[in-house]
């Protein structure tokens, strides 16, 4: 049984940082592309970031460049999304996903059951 499963969010002031979890599992995701969406309540879930399992080539959404940082660490088949300088506006749900290629990570075939992200003002 395919899983991922996120965690490290939680509460945090404006310019504060968190640093989010997705822990895979149930199958090889060697060849996948592991990404970060949100969703805020009333809003249209969007791109964060991404990051190809194999070569670690990464992806960001203008919005987080030079503040999100994506990684992985193969050996604990788990990804990683770096958040700094966070902004109340980037409170949301933040999903992580697995998809075969960039283009399809929107319609990803694996998402995880997200974790609340709320900056403070």
């Amino acid at each position: 049984q395919v899983q991922l499963e996120e965690s490290g969010g939680g509460l945090v002031q404006a310019g504060g940082s968190l640093r989010l979890s997705c822990a895979a599992s149930g199958r090889t995701f060697s060849n996948y592309v592991m990404g970060w969406f949100r969703q805020a309540p009333g809003k249209k879930r969007e791109f964060v970031a991404a990051i190809r399992w194999s070569g670690g080539s990464t992806y960001y959404a203008d919005s987080v460049k030079g503040r999100f940082t994506i990684s992985r660490d193969n050996a604990k088949n788990t990804v990683y999304l770096q958040m700094n300088s966070l902004k109340p506006e980037e409170t949301a749900v933040y999903y992580c996903a697995a998809a075969s290629t960039v283009t399809t990570l929107s319609r990803a075939d694996y998402w995880g059951q997200g974790t609340q992200v709320t900056v403070s003002s």
